[in-house]
């Protein structure tokens, strides 16, 4: 003990002890929020608690040995003088500040994705303003910057009463280089066993498997994994195997356009965050709080059986844009390469269409402004915005129905201009904090997540009211969908009820109501809009013309790493084929209300899957999805 009072020891080891206590403790309050979800029994919560302890040991003593390599080279003679005090005061202080931080941020990223850190975490870490800015209207910030403040000062006066450092002798350079490589060898050995260790499965169960991680890890994880490649980290398929099961591409035989081709003025895809399926009256839902796209669907083309392929807006605009199967790791829209693809917008400029992009945030965001530009569309975000519709704002951007006016304004310009406007529209009100602006709806602004639901649902049916007062409504092509499921958070990793949304075809004057209930992706519509205008695309977009034939009935689902192939089964269940790392598959059954059962590898199904997202990336790596 007493050579832990030693000064080049007393702080890193006090980080090792802060940093396995407040994880523990953190796991602990996780738990009680997840217990409704969790697999309960003994064993498996010995498993989280005991699997964790041994994950946070291992993180600690990682992060004991960076605080090391500072100590080594910082400590000098100690006096029992106020100004040593004080130092040492200071960094017992900051160190317990930082880690009760990160506990904290574990429960606000805990409540926002039920899980620990992941990609998502790894992102917001680049976009600090929309970041901060969610908690600050979302939590009540002060309370808990003031309490993390209290915490960490009673910390450091437990410190200073019930652990006194001893003076010790200061060590010559050769010992402290000696210390500092001691710390950098358990930085690193261990910080990377620490991070290795984070991603052994532990439970089929995903909330028990989150919990018994620990978050920094987690964290560290995701930065290591942020660019997967397939052909790397997943089952591949050796020709000839290959070659009998992967798409061909280009596929001409996936170029089905219209013989009685529409010919609209405008086209405008409204992107809509986070709608759920199951947010709807036409899916069941009896909240009442999507009356106006619950007449939506029964008056235009309704996509009632559509899948998002992710769990990320940057994943809905990729499909939405580039109709390409998502790759592992990083959406497109956030990496290299991404420029002059084989777009929706690249294919309506054959029929003079001029794409656009319009969000009501700030388009740096997710890179979403340098992908768009780069594949040739002109951005308008908020801060090109009148003043008057910067009025209500959040962080993440303005109300819905003050984008919508700008979008409005646009095609009113357009058509005076007899310029053809494709507007790809993005919005943001139906995310945290869940503001509007009053006396739109029923329910208060920041209420929860059904008031701004319905606000969005009132904000789209205001903007098609506006539209109909205008010469181009009825040449206008509108396309709604949403860019991903509200919440995929569940007991399995790729839960595919939580991955349905809505997507809809509207013009009234030009297509009769339909329903298609077709299992399909959203990298189908790109190529059912194309098809419907009669564009010859030679088959170079992944999707299907759901209008046309007998389309190929899939959906492509992905999380942080793994990918889910879905298909329909003669019974009318689903099976689910999902990839993961380390050559990892496996096969489910999915029972109609989302359970799954394990399932023996269906090989035919499974070599098609392999095939296909192995052929995306090859095709997206080669370059040959790019425009020559």
């Amino acid at each position: 003990m007493n050579r832990l009072r030693h000064q080049a020891f007393h702080l890193p080891a006090l980080a090792v002890l802060l940093s396995w206590v407040l994880a523990t403790l953190t796991r602990i309050g996780l738990t009680a929020f997840a217990w409704p979800d969790l697999d309960r029994s003994p064993a498996a919560l010995v498993s989280i608690f005991a699997h964790g302890a041994l994950g946070d040991l291992l993180f600690g003593l990682a992060f004991g040995g960076l605080i090391l390599v500072f100590t080594a080279f910082t400590h000098s003679k100690w006096p029992n003088a106020w100004p040593f005090r004080a130092k040492r005061g200071i960094a017992v202080f900051a160190l317990s500040g930082l880690l009760l931080l990160v506990a904290v941020a574990e429960f606000v990223f805990w409540n926002e994705f039920d899980a620990r850190f992941n990609f998502v975490a790894v992102d917001y870490l680049l976009y600090t303003h929309e970041v901060v800015g969610n908690i600050r209207e979302s939590y009540p910030l002060p309370l808990l910057l003031g309490g993390t403040l209290m915490v960490a000062a009673l910390t450091t006066a437990l410190a200073f009463r019930h652990w006194p450092m001893a003076p010790g002798k200061c060590f010559g350079i050769v010992q402290r280089i000696g210390l500092a490589l001691v710390g950098a060898g358990l930085f690193w050995f261990v910080g990377g066993w620490s991070v290795d260790y984070a991603s052994q499965p532990i439970s089929p169960d995903l909330e028990n498997q989150e919990l018994a991680h620990n978050g920094p890890a987690s964290l560290f994880l995701a930065f290591s994994e942020n660019s997967l490649s397939f052909k790397r980290y997943y089952r591949t398929l050796p020709n000839p195997a290959y070659a009998a099961s992967a798409p061909r591409w280009p596929d001409p035989a996936r170029d089905r356009p219209s013989t009685t081709p529409l010919n609209p003025r405008h086209i405008v895809v409204i992107q809509v965050e986070s709608l759920s399926a199951s947010f709807l009256g036409a899916y069941g839902n009896d909240a009442g709080i999507t009356p106006h796209l619950d007449q939506l669907v029964k008056e235009g083309v309704w996509f009632s059986n559509l899948y998002a392929t992710g769990t990320r807006t940057v994943r809905g605009l990729e499909a939405m844009s580039a109709a390409l199967p998502p790759l592992p790791g990083e959406s497109i829209i956030r990496r290299s390469g991404n420029q002059d693809l084989y777009t929706l917008g690249s294919m309506l400029r054959r029929k003079s269409f001029q794409p656009m992009f319009v969000y009501g945030g700030y388009a740096g965001f997710d890179n979403m402004d340098d992908y768009f530009s780069g594949n040739g569309y002109k951005v308008l975000d908020s801060r090109s915005f009148s003043e008057q519709d910067k009025a209500f704002r959040t962080v993440w951007g303005v109300a819905d129905e003050l984008l919508f006016n700008e979008v409005l304004l646009q095609l009113d310009k357009d058509t005076r201009d007899g310029v053809k406007r494709f507007v790809h529209v993005m919005t943001t009100s139906n995310h945290r904090p869940y503001a509007y602006p009053d006396g739109r709806i029923d329910l208060p602004s920041k209420s929860g997540r059904d008031g701004a639901v319905k606000y969005t649902d009132w904000a789209i049916h205001n903007f098609l009211d506006q539209a109909r007062k205008r010469p181009w409504f009825d040449d206008t092509l509108f396309v709604i969908v949403a860019d991903h499921d509200a919440s995929v958070a569940g007991r399995i990793s790729l839960p595919p009820n939580l991955y349905r949304i809505p997507a809809l075809f509207y013009a009234p004057k030009m297509l009769p109501p339909r329903r298609v209930d077709t299992m399909a992706s959203q990298i189908d519509l790109p190529p059912t809009l194309l098809a419907l205008l009669g564009i010859k695309t030679n088959g170079v977009l992944f999707g299907e013309n759901l209008l046309a034939g007998d389309p190929d009935q899939r959906a492509f689902l992905v999380n942080y790493q793994e990918l889910g192939y879905l298909t329909p089964t003669p019974d009318g269940l689903r099976h689910l084929t999902l990839l993961g790392p380390k050559q990892r598959v496996e096969n489910y059954s999915v029972a109609a209300d989302g359970n799954l059962a394990r399932t023996p590898d269906d090989v035919e199904t499974t070599n098609r899957a392999i095939a296909l997202f192995q052929r995306a990336e090859e095709v997206y790596e080669s370059g040959r999805y790019r425009q020559h």
